[in-house]
C-alpha cells in the first residue's frame, strides 16, 4: 500500500499571497467565506482547516501595510463557528504562547474539541517582536531562549490542565444522584519558570484528551520543540531535496524523546496553480504572480530590504543602484517595516541588494520582475495530473507527509484542487476516499493522547 497523503487547507490571513483584487475573491471576514472554504476542504476529505493568527496589523513607514489583507475576527471563534457547519474535518488555529495565558487557551481549545466532537488542533507559536508586544500588558518581547522556554512550559501547563479531569470523571448517574465520580475533578498546580498557578480547570476532558499539537518553525530550537512535543510541524521546505533533508533531520530526533517515526507529521506549506496544459498552467502562474506583486507591492518589498522610502523609484525600472540603510538596528524597532517576520531573514541587506542587482542586470529584469522572481514562486504548477504526481512523489519519497495548501484566491480558490487533483490522488490509492475516523487524531494516524489511554486502562 502506498504511504497515505495528509492534506490541510489554509485560509490565508494577513498576507500578500492572497489576490484580494481578483474578481473571484470574496470577503476575508464574512462567515460565508469561511463556511465555503471549510466545506470545500471537507468535501475533498482534507485532514484539517487551518487559520493563522494576527495579533497586530503590520505597518510600513508608520502606516498600515494595506497591500496585505487586513483584519479578521479571532481565529478560534471562527473555528467554533465552523464546527457547527462541518462534521469531520479538523479545525486548527494558531494561538501565541508569548502573550496569552495557559488557562484561557486550554479552556478555549478544550471547548472547541468538545463542540467539534474531537477535531481541535493548536499551532503553538512564539512572538519575536516588540512591535506586537506593545498591544499587551506585559509589552515588549522575550529573548529567544525565554520564548521557547515559555512555549514549552505553556504547552506542558495546558496539558496539565486538560489532564486535571479523568477520562471517566463525569458519571451523571441519575439512579445514585452522583454527577461526578470522585468529586475532586479539575485540580491543578503548576510551578515553573514562567507559570505559578493553582486551582481547578472548569472544562471536563474533551474527546481527544489533548487537541492535536502543531508547531511551525525551522530553527534548531523549533525542530527540537517539534520532535519533543508536536504532532505535526509546518515547514517551508517545499522543494524535493530540501524536504528530504528536513524530513530526515526532524524524524531522526524523535527516538531520543521516546517517540515513533509516525508520531510526527511533516507538512510543508504549498501554493498551486493549475491549467489544462503545462503551457496554460505556466501562463496562469505568471498572471497570478503579477497580481500578487503589483507595482506598489514591489516597492514595499524593496523598502523592507533597503529600509528607506522608495516611493520615487520606478518599479518597472532597474533595481536601485544605492545600498540599503544599515545603521538602524532592526531589533530596536527602527525598521521601516514593522510586524513582518520576513524582515528577520534580511540579516545582510547589502548582500541581498547586490544579489537582486546582479539578477536584474544578468537577465534584464526590472525591480518588479526581480521581486516576483524572489517572492512570487509557486510550489506546484501544472496540469492536475502533474500536480497529483508531484505531491505523491514528495510523500512516497519521504520529503513530506503531505502539504498545507494555500490558494491565492479565497474562498473559492480551493475548489479546483478539490475537483481536479484530489480524485487523481484517490485513484493512486494514496489519499482517502472517505473519512475512517471521527477525530483529527484519527485522520492523521496519531495515537490517542497518552493519559486518555492510560487512565482508561487503569480503571478497566
Amino acid at each position: 500500500m502506498p504511504k497515505q497523503i495528509h492534506l490541510a487547507a489554509h485560509f490565508p490571513g494577513v498576507n500578500n499571497t492572497t489576490v484580494w483584487s481578483d474578481p473571484a475573491a470574496g470577503s476575508h471576514i464574512a462567515f460565508e467565506s469561511f463556511r465555503h472554504f471549510a466545506q470545500t476542504a471537507e468535501r475533498a476529505k482534507f485532514d484539517f482547516l487551518f487559520l493563522a493568527e494576527g495579533l497586530r496589523l503590520r505597518e510600513q513607514g508608520g502606516k498600515i501595510y494595506d497591500l496585505d489583507v487586513v483584519g479578521r475576527p479571532d481565529n478560534v471563534s471562527i473555528l467554533m463557528a465552523m464546527a457547527a457547519v462541518t462534521e469531520r474535518i479538523g479545525l486548527a488555529g494558531t494561538v501565541n504562547s508569548t502573550f496569552n495565558e495557559p488557562l484561557d487557551v486550554a479552556r478555549k481549545l478544550a471547548s472547541l474539541d468538545h463542540l467539534s466532537g474531537g477535531r481541535a488542533a493548536w499551532n503553538v507559536v512564539t512572538s519575536w517582536d516588540e512591535f506586537t508586544g506593545e498591544n499587551f500588558r506585559r509589552g515588549g518581547y522575550l529573548p529567544k531562549d525565554k520564548r521557547y522556554l515559555r512555549a514549552q512550559e505553556f504547552l506542558e501547563t495546558a496539558k496539565a490542565l486538560w489532564d486535571a479531569w479523568d477520562v471517566d470523571e463525569v458519571l451523571a448517574d441519575a439512579a445514585s444522584g452522583r454527577y461526578l465520580r470522585h468529586g475532586d475533578a479539575g485540580r491543578f498546580e503548576v510551578h515553573s519558570d514562567q507559570f505559578d498557578i493553582t486551582g481547578r480547570f472548569a472544562t471536563p476532558r474533551s474527546p481527544q484528551g489533548h487537541p492535536v499539537i502543531i508547531q511551525a518553525g525551522d530553527s534548531e530550537e523549533g525542530r527540537e520543540f517539534a520532535a519533543a512535543s508536536a504532532d505535526a510541524i509546518f515547514t517551508r521546505h517545499a522543494e524535493l531535496e530540501a524536504g528530504k533533508e528536513f524530513y530526515a533531520d526532524v524524524k531522526g530526533r524523535l527516538a531520543k524523546f521516546g517517540r515513533r517515526h509516525e508520531d510526527l507529521k511533516i507538512l510543508p506549506a504549498a501554493t498551486f496553480v493549475l491549467g489544462a496544459t503545462e503551457e496554460e498552467a505556466a501562463e496562469n502562474a505568471r498572471q497570478v504572480q503579477y497580481q500578487q506583486v503589483g507595482p506598489q507591492t514591489a516597492i514595499a518589498f524593496a523598502e523592507q530590504i533597503w529600509n528607506r522610502d522608495l516611493s520615487d523609484v520606478d518599479p518597472d525600472g532597474p533595481v536601485p543602484s544605492f545600498d540599503p540603510k544599515t545603521e538602524d538596528d532592526v531589533d530596536s524597532g527602527a525598521h521601516i517595516s514593522k510586524g513582518r517576520a520576513s524582515v528577520r531573514m534580511y540579516k545582510d541587506p547589502v548582500a541581498i541588494a547586490n544579489e537582486w542587482r546582479e539578477l536584474g542586470e544578468r537577465e534584464g529584469l526590472s525591480l518588479r520582475e526581480v521581486v516576483i522572481r524572489k517572492n512570487g514562486r509557486h510550489t506546484f504548477v501544472g496540469t492536475p495530473q502533474r500536480v497529483a504526481d508531484t505531491i505523491d512523489e514528495f510523500v512516497q519519497s519521504d520529503a513530506s507527509d503531505g502539504f498545507v495548501l494555500v490558494p491565492h484566491v479565497t474562498p473559492g480558490g480551493l475548489d479546483v484542487f478539490a475537483d481536479e487533483v484530489v480524485p487523481l490522488l484517490q485513484e493512486k490509492g494514496s489519499f482517502r476516499t472517505e473519512y475512517e475516523g471521527t477525530t483529527l487524531r484519527e485522520h492523521l494516524g496519531l495515537q490517542p493522547s497518552p493519559t486518555t489511554t492510560a487512565r482508561a486502562e487503569a480503571r478497566a
